[in-house]
């Protein structure tokens, strides 16, 4: 099964990126090779693009504290285990909190670490890096793996507290989203969204199998699937048969 997620605003789109960014990066930390490191450190240059918009501290804090009063609605509610919403409400202070106390836009520490910028400057040319453009930066390819990694997690955990709020509020938005199985007549599907309900992000989720690549659209109104199938030559063309996949809707 392949799940593909589709944003139906920027900041839930910055959000997933993020999220992608963050998950190559932590598979790279548990590698030694030097190569690993170099890719480790670009996918960290490019976290400090993403993360470089000025409004997406406010607007981390602005979810959390959205999703903290819509669990605090359920307090007293016998339906809902106590136990539960305290430990829900607990994650959510301790990354408000955690934020908060991060002074100055996300990074701004990394941005201005002198070798680090150089390291950046350069990374954006082709083959940019090499020895002798940047020999400071060809003997740290060239220490221990013990050491390398220790300085990319000192530069990492300066990125803590904004990628445990963009883990916690995609974790959430997920877990609100209801599911359900759809047929896509020859190939196509479209739903019109209820009036006075807002989704901020759509999953699907296809059997691989099939060799169906879903091209999704939607706004407020309506979301639209078209399922394609790749031909020898790497182009995609519209399927024609009817298929099966399971579309979640997360507000």
């Amino acid at each position: 099964m392949i799940l593909y997620e589709y944003p139906f605003n920027e900041r839930i789109r910055t959000y997933l990126r993020l999220e992608h960014l963050l998950q190559r990066l932590g598979e790279l930390l548990q590698r030694q090779a030097s190569l690993d490191h170099h890719v480790a450190l670009i996918t960290l240059f490019e976290i400090l693009d993403v993360a470089g918009r000025a409004e997406l501290k406010p607007d981390l804090m602005k979810d959390l504290d959205r999703h903290k009063n819509q669990l605090g609605a359920y307090r007293g509610n016998p339906a809902v285990s106590e136990a539960s919403l305290d430990a829900a409400l607990h994650r959510i202070e301790d990354a408000f909190t955690h934020l908060a106390q991060h002074p100055g836009k996300i990074g701004h520490e990394l941005l201005e670490d002198e070798w680090l910028t150089s390291v950046r400057s350069r990374a954006v040319i082709p083959a940019g890096t090499c020895s002798f453009d940047l020999p400071a930066y060809h003997a740290w390819q060239h220490r221990p793996p013990e050491e390398r990694l220790a300085d990319l997690h000192r530069w990492v955990r300066v990125l803590a507290p904004m990628a445990d709020a963009v883990q916690l509020l995609l974790q959430m938005l997920r877990d609100a989203g209801r599911t359900q199985r759809i047929m896509a007549t020859a190939g196509q599907y479209q739903q019109t969204l209820p009036n006075g309900r807002s989704f901020q992000l759509l999953r699907l989720l296809i059997d691989d199998a099939m060799g169906l690549v879903p091209e999704i659209s939607g706004n407020r109104l309506v979301v639209s699937v078209r399922l394609m199938r790749q031909d020898d030559d790497g182009k995609l063309r519209a399927a024609k048969e009817d298929a099966v996949f399971d579309l979640t809707l997360c507000g």
